[in-house]
């Protein structure tokens, strides 16, 4: 149900998505922060969850910050006061504007079947948690 509307959506998974969160749950505590509305949002992340329990906390578009443009930003201090323990993975660069030093870009997901994007950002996350602060390994590497 979407504003009081049965709606059907298609979702599609991105390639090695199960196999992402399955290691990189060993590694952090995964939270979404979304810019998606929460009706739309939980049954997705709850598929994508698929019972492991490893996606309990969410923040969904009235935790973000509303742009003059219409877009929408994530202040990652909701999610964590030290934010050198904190990074947030996101396709649009406007969402982590507000903790631009805690950001990792990905590229949006084409339905491309051979992407691997997320197997790519595996040694980098797992560098990250050998730190004390992640924003200077993301400032040294140009991710930031």
């Amino acid at each position: 149900m979407l504003g009081g509307r049965s709606t059907l959506y298609h979702v599609y998974k991105r390639p090695f998505v199960d196999y992402f969160l399955r290691q990189v749950s060993t590694w952090y505590t995964l939270v979404i922060f979304t810019a998606s509305m929460q009706e739309y949002a939980d049954p997705v992340i709850d598929w994508l969850d698929a019972g492991r329990g490893i996606l309990t906390r969410r923040f969904f578009r009235e935790s973000c910050t509303q742009l003059p443009n219409g877009s929408y930003s994530k202040d990652l201090s909701i999610v964590e006061a030290d934010l050198a323990r904190v990074c947030l993975i996101d396709n649009s660069p406007v969402c982590y504007n507000i903790n631009e030093a805690n950001g990792i870009p990905i590229e949006g997901w084409t339905h491309d079947p051979h992407d691997e994007a997320l197997l790519d950002l595996l040694p980098v996350l797992d560098s990250l948690r050998f730190t004390s602060d992640v924003r200077h390994i993301l400032g040294i590497r140009g991710f930031s």
